[in-house]
């Protein structure tokens, strides 16, 4: 079996690769039965082409740009989307963030998903950037988890990155993160990590280990079996702080991790101990739309001669 390894550092996806955008747009539309758009058929005239904006109505950050683009290639391919600003830009309420033309029925019928799509990503780079400037001047990483909604994880995560975060474990098999639960069945942390050592070397892989700790006994435990990450879990501040001090003090390699249950309000403390990096669920699995519209009208000359009597 060919040797395989994950980078432990936190990383940034860049744009989502096209097959993830593809399955998640497909999906998506899909759904929403826009192969069959009966209102929009029997409604709209067939021959009418039109001019579209899409309007940000509050302030934030935007995200998922080109997944409109994706969605309207899927419903229709002569549908132009041009973008006016761009992924991780900074916008007001009023800001025009793409114009659209094309068939009115088409852009119709791709309305509501693409703008899921981007009111979705939009939200969380949003949440994701307010959680970076809470931060301050520490320079402490904000990292993304799992808590995504299924099979938008790679949008997810990408819109993550475009408010300031970065992008950490992507799933299962792309690092060990050995959690309560595994630290129950394997006996505690010094088993664990024994165990997946014997895995990797068994399975000729090399994968990077982060256990989840949430005493000082476990954090002193994972330190002696010198993996590459440890997360502090609900751990107090002060309990943060010790740990730094004595992972410093041992000189050794490892990164730290603070997480659970972390706000806009407390980030700020833990990230003042000399913690590695921050990670917050609630970037992901909490954000709230960014409210954006669509709203569209006839292309010059593209108006429908009324009908003969």
């Amino acid at each position: 079996m060919t040797a395989r390894r994950s980078t432990d550092e936190g990383t940034l996806l860049g744009q989502p690769a096209t097959a993830s955008v593809l399955a998640a747009v497909r999906a998506a539309l899909a759904e929403d039965h826009a192969a069959d758009d009966v209102t929009t058929r029997w409604s709209v005239p067939a021959a009418l082409r039109v001019e579209a904006t899409m309007i940000a109505k509050q302030p934030g950050r935007v995200a998922g740009l080109s997944v409109v683009q994706s969605v309207y290639d899927e419903v229709d391919s002569t549908v132009v989307v041009r973008p006016a600003v761009a992924d991780g830009d900074a916008v007001v309420p009023g800001q025009l963030l793409a114009s659209i033309s094309g068939p009115a029925r088409s852009i119709i019928t791709g309305e509501r998903v693409a703008l899921n799509f981007v009111q979705r990503m939009s939200g969380i780079a949003t949440l994701t950037s307010a959680f970076v400037a809470a931060i301050g001047g520490c320079d402490v990483r904000l990292l993304d988890t799992r808590k995504t909604a299924p099979g938008l994880r790679v949008l997810d995560k990408y819109a993550v990155t475009c408010g300031g975060g970065t992008n950490h474990r992507l799933d299962l098999a792309t690092m060990v993160l050995l959690k309560e639960n595994h630290l129950a069945a394997a006996g505690g942390v010094r088993s664990a990590v024994r165990r997946v050592r014997d895995g990797m070397a068994a399975e000729g892989q090399e994968l990077a280990i982060e256990v989840e700790v949430t005493t000082l006994a476990e954090a002193r435990d994972a330190l002696d079996c010198e993996v590459e990450w440890i997360m502090l879990d609900n751990m107090s501040t002060e309990d943060v702080a010790l740990v730094v001090k004595e992972r410093d003090a041992s000189g050794s390699a490892c990164r730290l991790e603070a997480s659970g249950t972390i706000s806009l309000n407390t980030i700020a403390d833990i990230a003042a101990t000399g913690i590695d990096a921050l990670s917050v669920g609630a970037i992901t699995h909490s954000a709230s739309a960014l409210d954006i519209s669509l709203l569209v009208t006839p292309a010059p000359g593209s108006r429908p001669r009324p009908r003969e009597h």
